[in-house]
């Protein structure tokens, strides 16, 4: 992936505790918001129960949509402009070790807020699915000039809920999720390498 200055805006960069720190607090924000948003609902959430089959699922979703958007990353320019910039942003300050909170924070927080409790809450239905879908997709929105990505990731999130709601089983897009990051992160490293030493911070 080649980054051209002058196609695409330049956001400020981020230290790894930057980057960390927005990670954990956002994670939380998420898990606050779910857990406040069961309370005062009666609605029944969608809860994450171990089974093998769900899991291996999980994974399998997983890879599908990290090789869709390798596919549409080359297909379509708009989008890998904004995904070079929103890994580049998030990715290039972490270590190697780091990338594994890339994958369990935002795969389980998010995962607990946006098809575990708003899904259900929107209804087990088209409606609720293409809602909490946009949601999702809404959150990951950094600037409009990155709406591209923005439709790239309520896809995803269509694909996450559809997961959920056709199992009952959240354990589904919760392991997809972590998959994809994991997968994600590790190739955006490998396909990286940093030119010098990373500073601590």
């Amino acid at each position: 992936m080649v980054d051209s200055p002058n196609q695409q805006p330049e956001l400020e960069s981020l230290t790894r505790t930057q980057v960390l720190i927005a990670m954990g607090v956002t994670a939380l924000l998420l898990l606050f918001v779910a857990k406040t948003w069961q309370y005062f609902d009666t609605f029944p959430s969608l809860r994450m129960t171990w089974q093998l089959k769900h899991a291996l699922w999980g994974i399998g979703l997983g890879l599908g949509i990290t090789a869709a958007s390798a596919v549409v990353y080359q297909l379509w320019p708009q989008y890998r402009q904004s995904a070079s910039l929103y890994l580049k942003l998030v990715i290039k300050p972490l270590y190697w070790t780091d990338i594994i909170w890339l994958g369990l924070l935002p795969g389980l927080s998010e995962e607990l807020l946006f098809r575990g409790v708003m899904l259900p809450a929107l209804g087990l239905n088209w409606v609720g699915l293409i809602l909490s879908s946009l949601c999702f997709g809404i959150l990951h929105l950094n600037s409009l000039k990155q709406w591209s990505y923005v439709v790239w990731v309520s896809a995803i999130g269509f694909a996450l809920g559809y997961s959920a709601w056709s199992t009952g089983n959240l354990l589904v897009p919760v392991v997809a999720h972590i998959t994809t990051n994991l997968i994600t992160g590790f190739s955006w490293k490998v396909m990286h390498p940093p030119q010098r030493p990373l500073e601590k911070t």
